[in-house]
C-alpha cells in the first residue's frame, strides 16, 4: 500500500507540474505573445476553472471505470497536452493547449485522495492522504522551480517538454508498479443532492474556497512580485521558487501530522500564520534580504494549505468520498481561478507592490467563516 501511495504522489506530481509549472514563466510568455500579465495569468485560471466545473461530472462518469486505466489516459492526455504547448504558434493556441488537458484533472485525484483515504483507519487517513499530497509538494519544490530554471536557460518552450517528460515517466511507472485498483462497492445511502445540502459541508467548502483563494492570489504573480518590487533576476527567482518548495515539503508532512492530532487548530493556525507571511510580504518586498528569510516562512506555511482544505472537507461527510474528493477538486480550482484573477486584477488597477492585501483580505474572510463554523457545531 505504502508503495501505491508514493505511485500515486508520483502521478499528482506530473500533473500538478502541468497546472502550476506557468508560475515562474508568466512573465516570459507575456513577452512572447505581447500580452499583459494579467491576461497571461488566465494560462493558469483557465485551467483551473475547467477543472472547477468539470470535476463533479466527469468524476461520476468515470465510477465505474477501470481505475489503472483511467489514471494512464489522464497521464498521456497531459503529456500530449504539454507537447502542444511548447509548440503553440500563439495565445489562443497555448490556452487551448492549456484547456486540453483540465477536463480530465479531477478524475486522477479524486481516486488518488480516495485510495489513500481508505487505505488506513479514519484516524490515520490524512497521514495518508498527506503522502500523495506530497506530489504536489514535490511539484513545488522541484517541477515550478526546474520548469523556471529551464525557461532561463533556454525559453519557457523548453519548460512544457520538461513537464511533458515528468508525465511520461509518471505514465510509465503507473502502467508498470501500480497494482489492480478495485471500484469500491459500497453504495451510498443518501443522494449526492443531500449530501451537498449538508450545512457543515457547505461551510467547510467556502472556508477552504476562501484560503486557497488567498494563497493563490499572491502566488500565482509570485515570480512578477519578485521580478518588480523585490528586483530579482530569472535564476534568483528560481531558486526562490526551490527554497519556497524545499521548506513546503516540511510544511505538508506538519500538516498532516497535526490535523490527525486536531482539524479546527491546524486549520486556525495556517490562517493566521499565512496572513502573518503575506502581511510581512507587503512590508518587506521591496528588501531582497528580508524577501529570502519571508520566503522560507512562506513556503512552510503555504504548503499544507491544500491538505488542510481537503481534510476540513472530507471530515464533514463520511460518505461517498471519491464524489467529496470530485467536489473538493472542483472548490479548490474554483479558488485557485478566484485568486489568480483577484491577484490580476490587483496588479493592473492599483500595482503589483499592493498584491500581498488581496490574500490579507481574503484570509480575513476565512476567518469569518471559520468562526461562523465553529459556532454551528456548538
Amino acid at each position: 500500500m505504502k508503495r501505491t501511495l508514493y505511485i500515486l504522489a508520483l502521478g499528482i506530481f506530473g500533473i500538478t507540474t502541468t497546472e502550476f509549472g506557468v508560475i515562474g514563466i508568466l512573465p516570459q510568455i507575456a513577452n512572447t505573445y505581447h500580452v499583459t500579465i494579467d491576461k497571461a495569468g488566465w494560462l493558469l485560471s483557465i485551467f483551473a476553472l475547467i477543472i472547477a466545473i468539470s470535476a463533479p461530472f466527469i468524476t461520476l462518469a468515470f465510477t465505474n471505470a477501470n481505475r489503472k486505466k483511467t489514471l494512464l489516459l489522464v497521464l498521456a492526455i497531459f503529456s500530449i497536452s504539454n507537447i502542444l504547448s511548447a509548440i503553440a504558434p500563439s495565445f489562443s493556441f497555448l490556452l487551448f493547449a492549456r484547456a486540453l488537458p483540465a477536463v480530465l484533472h479531477p478524475v486522477f485525484w479524486s481516486i488518488g485522495l480516495a485510495v489513500a483515504a481508505g487505505s488506513v483507519s479514519s484516524e490515520q487517513s490524512p497521514k495518508a492522504v498527506s503522502v500523495v499530497f506530497g506530489g504536489l509538494t514535490l511539484a513545488t519544490v522541484f517541477g515550478i522551480p526546474m520548469a523556471t530554471f529551464i525557461a532561463e536557460m533556454f525559453d519557457w518552450r523548453a519548460s512544457f517538454l520538461l513537464s511533458a517528460v515528468i508525465n511520461i515517466i509518471s505514465f510509465l511507472s503507473i502502467w508498470i508498479f501500480l497494482p489492480f485498483i478495485p471500484i469500491s462497492k459500497v453504495k451510498i445511502k443518501t443522494s449526492y443532492w443531500r449530501i451537498l445540502g449538508n450545512r457543515k459541508l457547505l461551510l467547510s467548502l467556502l472556508l477552504a474556497c476562501l484560503m486557497i483563494a488567498a494563497m493563490f492570489s499572491t502566488y500565482g504573480y509570485m515570480a512578477d512580485y519578485l521580478k518588480n518590487v523585490t528586483h530579482m533576476n530569472g535564476s534568483e527567482i528560481g531558486l526562490m521558487l526551490l527554497i519556497f518548495g524545499i521548506t513546503g515539503v516540511a510544511g505538508n508532512y506538519f500538516a498532516g501530522k497535526f490535523l490527525s492530532k486536531n482539524i479546527e487548530r491546524t486549520t486556525l493556525f495556517f490562517m493566521l500564520s499565512l496572513l502573518g507571511i503575506h502581511s510581512l510580504t507587503y512590508f518587506m518586498g521591496a528588501n531582497y534580504n528580508l524577501m529570502i528569510l519571508v520566503i522560507v516562512f512562506w513556503g512552510f506555511i503555504h504548503s499544507g494549505g491544500f491538505l488542510i482544505s481537503n481534510v476540513n472537507i472530507t471530515s464533514s461527510v463520511s460518505e461517498a468520498p471519491e464524489f467529496i474528493n470530485s467536489i473538493f477538486t472542483s472548490c479548490g480550482n474554483l479558488a485557485v481561478t478566484i485568486g489568480s484573477t483577484v491577484g490580476g486584477f490587483a496588479i493592473v488597477n492599483i500595482g503589483i507592490h499592493q498584491l500581498p492585501w488581496t490574500s490579507i483580505i481574503l484570509l480575513g474572510l476565512s476567518l469569518l467563516v471559520f468562526t461562523l463554523k465553529s459556532l454551528t457545531k456548538m
